[in-house]
């Protein structure tokens, strides 16, 4: 005797989208090669693809799907992101979500119709940034000095003492510098987002929401604030990507 045990169908979530600018299906394959299409209700519509009803692991081939798909929307509209994971019960689900945020859902499409979110980062690209910070901040060099000289060895709490006042310059180098910047790039941004450094030779993390036909000026803007610092300092500026850091409605599957 066979028996057939049958797997519970649910709907992976990638993305919201107008209704309007909605396909029934798309090219790119999505989480394990299931096929990508839309599930509709009034004004918003749901990318989605079916995978059996439980836990997608973050694996390397799961998340390339899933950026592939958010690329392959992003080419014709702008897509409201769904993080990574996020599964729906069946149709029903999907419905249900859609229903309940309608309202929230159609106001971040409209907010976010017609752009992009470019990243900006700056660094500064010097072999040691603790020696570039003695070199440049004559406060910190005179600190460094008089602990150091003839040979000492400060006592610990000289040596915090030492290291607070380098974080200090630090944050406060960080903070005019992207005063510097984020003024240079109001004339081509929408918006912008600061995200914490990621590393003591970051200064700055950036993500800008850009319209979809400004992207050339916001490079010119980049070109320009580039030319406001020395050979010390590298930019480095990425996209367009859908407007992860920008869209602020979460969904609970």
């Amino acid at each position: 005797m066979t028996v057939k045990v049958e797997v519970a169908t649910g709907r992976y979530l990638y993305a919201l989208v107008s209704a309007a600018a909605a396909r029934p299906r798309y090219d790119p394959v999505g989480i394990d090669g299931g096929v990508v299409y839309s599930l509709r209700h009034d004004q918003v519509a749901a990318v989605v693809s079916d995978v059996p009803n439980r836990g997608i692991r973050p694996e390397r081939r799961h998340l390339i799907a899933h950026q592939q798909v958010l690329q392959r929307l992003l080419a014709e509209t702008t897509p409201l992101p769904v993080s990574f994971g996020t599964i729906a019960d069946g149709r029903e689900g999907i419905h249900t979500i859609l229903s309940e945020n309608q309202e929230a859902f159609h106001g971040q499409l409209q907010r976010l119709a017609d752009t992009v979110e470019m990243g900006l980062k700056m660094f500064w690209d010097v072999p040691n940034i603790f020696t570039y910070f003695v070199s440049t901040h004559g406060e910190l060099g005179a600190l460094r000095d008089r602990l150091f000289r003839g040979g000492r060895d400060p006592s610990v709490d000289e040596k915090i003492g030492l290291g607070a006042l380098f974080e200090r310059l630090l944050r406060e180098d960080r903070a005019r510098h992207k005063e510097k910047v984020i003024a240079m790039l109001q004339g081509c941004c929408h918006e912008v987002r600061e995200n914490e450094a990621r590393s003591e030779g970051e200064v700055m993390n950036l993500a800008c929401l850009v319209g979809r036909r400004s992207q050339h000026r916001f490079e010119e803007g980049v070109f320009e604030a580039a030319k406001l610092f020395d050979q010390n300092y590298a930019l480095d500026f990425s996209g367009p990507w859908p407007p992860h850091s920008f869209a602020q409605v979460e969904i609970e599957s």
